[in-house]
């Protein structure tokens, strides 16, 4: 390893303080952060780890799922377990957390201003592996789970139908503020026989964008959809008067 690399560059305690995890052994955080091109040798890498992570992950998810929706079929949950454990989803979560500055990395990845995300969502798993080495299953568990609610949420209304934003967004209203979501009729338009209505969700003084629909339950399901996805600071999938 190159000696602008070594481990002691390494704000371990930041990134303990990032992950909300503190190690008993910090060997094990530092392999889960070496990317194979920082380490002298392969098996000095995160790769095992991610290996071991992955399906540390995988079952973790699928725990959750299976007691969170007891109603929804195999094939339902494998959709939804597919999206939350994806290179996509941990590379969201690594940079959500902001590991890019803790990662070892070999020279050639370091004259680059953004690590790829395949790197990013290595390391995340890597670094359940190590917590789950460090600490056990349930040390694993605490760390894991709060981070992929959301995401579970968001490809539980996704994956298996619109039908679930409503549901999934009073869950989410009920566990973190207390309260329940409103639904504001903002506007409708058209003729009798073919009107279409806005509506937006409103949690307490927070207004989210509105949504058109065809009738007051797709407009419904359409601005909690909005709602989601504004909580999660991205896009909301319904603007403008499209019904």
């Amino acid at each position: 390893m190159s000696e602008e690399l070594t481990p002691d560059v390494v704000d371990f305690d930041a990134c303990e303080a990032a992950l909300g995890y503190r190690f008993r052994d910090r060997a094990l955080l530092e392999s889960a952060l070496t990317h194979a091109s920082g380490a002298d040798h392969r098996l000095g890498s995160n790769e095992r780890m991610e290996f071991l992570g992955d399906a540390i992950l995988g079952a973790i998810v699928c725990e959750q799922l299976y007691e969170r929706f007891p109603h929804f079929l195999e094939g339902d949950l494998t959709k939804v377990k597919s999206v939350v454990v994806s290179r996509m989803t941990c590379a969201k979560l690594s940079k959500r957390l902001g590991l890019q500055p803790f990662l070892i990395l070999g020279k050639g990845m370091t004259t680059s201003p953004t690590v790829p995300p395949s790197v990013m969502a290595d390391v995340f798993e890597s670094l359940v592996a190590a917590i789950y080495l460090d600490g056990g299953r349930d040390a694993a568990a605490e760390f894991v789970m709060p981070l992929t609610l959301r995401e579970i949420e968001h490809a539980a209304a996704e994956g298996v139908g619109g039908e679930n934003h409503k549901s999934l967004l009073q869950q989410l209203v009920q566990r973190e503020e207390g309260t329940t979501p409103n639904y504001c009729l903002l506007d409708e338009k058209g003729p009798d026989h073919s009107k279409a209505f806005q509506v937006a969700v409103q949690v307490g003084g927070k207004r989210y964008t509105p949504a058109w629909g065809k009738t007051k339950k797709e407009a419904e399901q359409r601005a909690a959809a909005n709602a989601l996805a504004e909580m999660e600071d991205e896009e909301p999938p319904f603007v403008g008067a499209e019904v």
